[in-house]
């Protein structure tokens, strides 16, 4: 049996529907950073990217292209005072439990647990669609993410793909 070969399909499958070839990112290292304290000592935020918003708020276009926008949410917001738009995938489950695509009742569950230290007053969802400006989130949107979180003193950040 051969395997799966999942990049060439997602070339062919995006490609049919006019998106441009994207461009992979590739690393030959990794920087790691372990934890400095115990986790049951950590501030925790999250990001998801699968087109999660309040209801509040506008929605995210299900077939953007490039679409950079970040939303933050509050770390007690309700879980079912949420909307998902995003044609990417199969939210059908998502739909009925928020927390299968943003965990935001597990997290705090955990923080009641002691499990961990606390849940930031933030977290996010954004960076939603197809985004093919890569250097735009390199060069730009990671670092502002990057600085709130730090202004959060956020120890360990969860990012939750669609």
């Amino acid at each position: 049996m051969q395997p799966i070969r999942y990049v060439d399909a997602l070339i062919a499958k995006y490609g049919a529907m006019g998106f441009p070839a994207y461009d992979w990112s590739r690393y030959d290292d990794a920087p790691f950073t372990p934890l400095r304290k115990p986790l049951a000592q950590c501030t925790i935020s999250m990001l998801t990217s699968g087109g999660v918003s309040r209801c509040a708020m506008p929605p995210f276009d299900p077939e953007a292209r490039n679409d950079l926008r970040l939303d933050t949410v509050e770390a007690d917001a309700p879980s079912d005072d949420f909307q998902i738009h995003d044609s990417y995938y199969d939210h059908s489950d998502a739909d009925h439990d928020l927390n299968c695509i943003f965990p935001i009742d597990r997290l705090r569950e955990m923080a009641g647990d002691g499990e961990i230290g606390a849940v930031a007053p933030r977290l996010w969802s954004g960076f939603m669609g197809r985004i093919y400006k890569r250097q735009a989130v390199l060069q730009e949107k990671a670092p502002a993410l990057a600085r709130e979180l730090k202004r959060d003193r956020v120890d360990l950040f969860v990012a939750i793909p669609a």
